[in-house]
């Protein structure tokens, strides 16, 4: 080869071509390098686009194994068995179980395999346990520690072994008491690759900045990649926790309501015209004539009221066709919502919504105080303190304007907003020592069509809104319960009235005085928590942009 080189140089260069020939050797060159370069990337992305998915590659005991029946995986759960096995919960694993064999379904959270041995982390919602391979060739063989070392994370597995109290605690683990020690492991099902790691949406803003410090980078993930692949993000035990603690204020919203003579209804979504009239709301066609989605239950439980229903309480979807891209707003939420009779003032039913919303808070910091400590490991916050305190919305101004807080931002006889409100609840925060306080006596151009005027200044009205932290959650009032007076503001409020017929009927026949509220469940719950965002607190959110998953 290198006689042919030479020969061919020197024919070259008797041509005449020697700067040529020296060109095209280092185009030569040059393409080598990048061809050999392109092949080592090829490498890398290969290398890149399988991992993880090795595990793939031994789904089944190897040949000849003698402890081949206790690894493998599970043929698919088409109910042919029932009651074959006894699952225990990860989080009622203890170390008086020592020594016991226990069998759990739970997720692979992690796992690290290395020679003769592997270590898994099981998540069961909020709980995590460390399991053990070791091998010795009794119990576990090299073939079950290779397996158990190829699982993705997030797959679904069934593990059984003998619990044991290690001499030194386990760190990373909800259960640092005890960890299993297996001799049984099947993959229920086998997860794919992730998006993102569930370690990564699960980490603090504290851990973080604490990694940045020390000059480490971590990996986060944004809201939006959460909210896309919304079933995975909801693994994460902060999630796993804000659900239960949503779950938990709807239970107590229930009993206290209960205990004071409330009955649940269930009122339409569908309705023939706008229940809280203006143009933000969902319209459709329903068989020819057109719909839209409640903004609410108020016009039902009004009606219930007057059917001698006397105190009702609804859990249901509520639609707002808002262009709100904000924190704290919502397209469809939850709306715990109720309406009661009352005798002479609205105050009785302020005094109902005192007593709901101190149950809710004292049964979530006694029943739901482990959830409420997870949720603080990614989110920290302080418990909000509830000394209930009654303003009207005219000595809510003269605090703000008392404190210097600039006059133009708020309208003695409109609403309030974000800011102004936040800067009320920091107000009252100081001087009274409370998060929780009510606002009454709103101007009446700042209420829906329905509601009582004042009987001393018809500027204003029997309407009231409750803060959490400086933010709204809830909104009520008494309602006008006299026709006639229903029809004039729902003209006055430019309300097409035929499309409210039915409801201005209802009060034709006796209508009882009456008055009620309507929470936002995500709020309460985001503000309890003190969360940034509404979006941490719906399941799956809809907001003016997102309509999925």
């Amino acid at each position: 080869m290198d006689g042919l080189s030479v020969s061919d140089g020197k024919a070259s260069m008797g041509e005449g071509g020697g700067g040529a020939r020296t060109e095209e050797e280092r185009e030569a060159k040059k393409a080598a390098k990048a061809a050999a370069k392109a092949e080592k990337d090829a490498e890398k992305a290969a290398k890149s686009a399988m991992r993880g998915v090795k595990a793939a590659v031994m789904t089944a005991p190897e040949e000849g194994d003698p402890l081949a029946d206790k690894y493998g995986d599970l043929e698919l759960v088409q109910s042919k068995t029932c009651g074959t096995k006894t699952f225990m919960r990860v989080e009622e694993l203890s170390a008086a179980m020592q020594g016991q064999q226990v069998v759990v379904r739970a997720r692979v959270h992690t796992v690290r395999g290395k020679g003769k041995s592997a270590f898994l982390v099981l998540r069961q919602r909020t709980a995590t346990v460390q399991a053990v391979l070791l091998t010795n060739d009794t119990t576990v063989s090299k073939g079950m520690v290779k397996y158990a070392s190829q699982i993705t994370r997030e797959s679904i597995v069934d593990i059984g072994g003998t619990l044991n109290v290690p001499e030194v605690a386990v760190e990373g683990c909800t259960q640092t008491e005890v960890e299993l020690h297996v001799n049984y492991i099947k993959v229920v099902s086998r997860s794919a690759i992730l998006p993102f790691e569930i370690a990564d949406a699960a980490r603090s803003d504290a851990d973080v900045v604490a990694a940045e410090a020390r000059g480490e980078k971590m990996a986060t993930v944004s809201q939006d990649t959460k909210l896309d692949n919304r079933f995975l993000d909801l693994r994460t035990p902060a999630n796993q926790a804000i659900f239960k603690v949503q779950s938990g204020v709807c239970q107590l919203f229930k009993e206290c309501l209960w205990d004071l003579g409330f009955q649940e209804i269930h009122s339409p979504k569908l309705i023939g015209g706008a229940s809280e009239g203006g143009a933000d709301v969902f319209k459709l066609d329903y068989k020819g004539q057109p719909a839209c989605l409640a903004q609410s239950p108020q016009l039902y439980k009004q009606m219930a009221i007057c059917a001698d229903f006397e105190r009702v309480f609804e859990i249901g979807p509520v639609f707002r066709a808002e262009d709100s891209f904000t924190h704290r707003h919502l397209c469809e939420f939850m709306g715990l919502d109720l309406e009661m009779t009352i005798q002479e003032h609205y105050f009785e039913c302020m005094d109902v919504i005192e007593k709901l919303f101190g149950h809710i808070f004292s049964g979530l910091e006694t029943r739901y105080a482990k959830e409420l400590a997870v949720i603080g490991t990614q989110y920290p916050f302080e418990l909000p303190v509830f000394k209930p305190v009654r303003l009207t919305f005219a000595e809510g101004i003269e605090m703000l304007q008392a404190s210097g807080y600039n006059g133009s931002e708020v309208d003695p006889l409109g609403d309030l907003n974000t800011a102004a409100e936040r800067a009320l609840g920091a107000l009252v925060k100081t001087k009274y020592g409370t998060d929780f306080y009510i606002l009454h006596r709103y101007p009446q151009s700042a209420r829906p069509f329905y509601t009582m005027p004042c009987d001393d200044d018809p500027g204003y009205s029997n309407s009231y809104d409750v803060f959490i932290r400086g933010e709204e959650i809830i909104s009520g009032a008494q309602r006008v319960h006299d026709a006639d007076l229903l029809l004039t503001r729902a003209t006055a409020c430019g309300i097409p009235v035929d499309t409210i017929k039915s409801y201005i009927d209802a009060f034709k026949f006796g209508a009882p005085p009456h008055a009620g509220a309507g929470v936002g469940l995500e709020r309460v719950v985001m503000l309890y928590c003190g969360l940034n965002n509404i979006r941490k607190t719906s399941l799956f959110p809809r907001d003016p942009k997102r309509l999925t998953p």
